[in-house]
């Protein structure tokens, strides 16, 4: 009796385990695929041996038992984007980020928190979608977002009034305003890191996966690995204050070692190509 006792307890067990398991899924890291940017003035990354000067572009979904979140929101507004693929302000897109979406089982209605790392135009270009989520910004960002006074993000960039379309409507959303890095679940998984310097509020994203490790999202901290093995390669300061981009570089390079974390470049065309995109993800 006392054996068949202990056989229904440990099945008890397994069963509260499993079932513990299901409602609390383990933290999930989708890389959306949103096309191609075609470099705007390769010439002067050629000659500091950029071999690959065209940019990937990605969005990606963290999934956590908390909740989930949406960082960065692609190049092309989804209703531009025609069937075989688009290509529009030198971005070449072929799929939806809402489709991407849709294929994993969500719908932007479903998303907890939204973070821009900054709010250039091949970051933003579907913002309005996720407005019905909390978006998690630093505050001299949003500023500068609804200021009226937004510069040209780069060459042959959209307007900065077409821009500031792509995310007029978080202007209304449930803001949580941030003034420097921000815990986004409370439990260290995952972390906003205040990036400043290429735009006033850029930020990064720290993510703790379980069995992949801990890995860094740049946003536009880098945008090709040279600027990490050439210390004075800042091919894109001019956009914004190069003292503090140095800063927040230095910031990062000391939570990267810290952590012994691997750094996505999210623009790194070759390495980018070789994560593997949504349905499939990382844990």
């Amino acid at each position: 009796m006392k054996t068949g006792f202990l056989r229904a307890l440990l099945l008890i067990s397994l069963l509260t385990v499993a079932a513990c398991q299901s409602a609390n899924p383990s933290l999930k890291l989708y890389v959306f695929d949103c096309g191609n940017l075609k470099s705007a003035n390769p010439a002067p990354l050629l000659e500091r041996g950029v071999t690959t000067t065209d940019m990937s572009v990605a969005a990606y979904l963290v999934v956590h038992p908390r909740g989930t979140l949406m960082w960065d929101t692609g190049v092309v507004p989804d209703e531009m984007i025609q069937p075989g693929g688009t290509t529009s302000f030198r971005a070449t897109v072929q799929k939806t980020l809402q489709s991407q979406l849709t294929e994993i089982g969500y719908k932007p209605s479903d998303i907890t928190y939204l973070a821009l790392s900054h709010y250039h135009y091949d970051h933003s270009a579907n913002s309005n979608l996720f407005a019905g989520a909390t978006w998690l910004v630093q505050r001299p960002e949003r500023e500068l977002m609804f200021s009226g006074t937004l510069g040209p993000s780069s060459a042959n960039a959209p307007a900065p009034d077409a821009v500031a379309m792509r995310f007029a409507a978080l202007q209304n959303s449930k803001t949580m305003l941030l003034d420097g890095d921000h815990d986004v679940f409370g439990d260290g998984s995952v972390v906003i890191v205040s990036t400043p310097g290429h735009t006033p509020g850029h930020q990064s994203l720290f993510v703790k996966l379980p069995k992949e490790g801990p890995i860094v999202l740049s946003g536009d901290l880098y945008h090709y690995p040279a600027e990490r093995e050439l210390k004075d390669f800042t091919p894109f300061a001019a956009l914004g204050d190069p003292e503090k981009e140095k800063a927040s570089k230095e910031k990062l390079e000391a939570l990267l070692a810290k952590e012994h974390a691997t750094l996505w470049i999210q623009h790194d065309l070759i390495a980018n190509g070789k994560l593997k995109k949504s349905p499939a993800y990382y844990e």
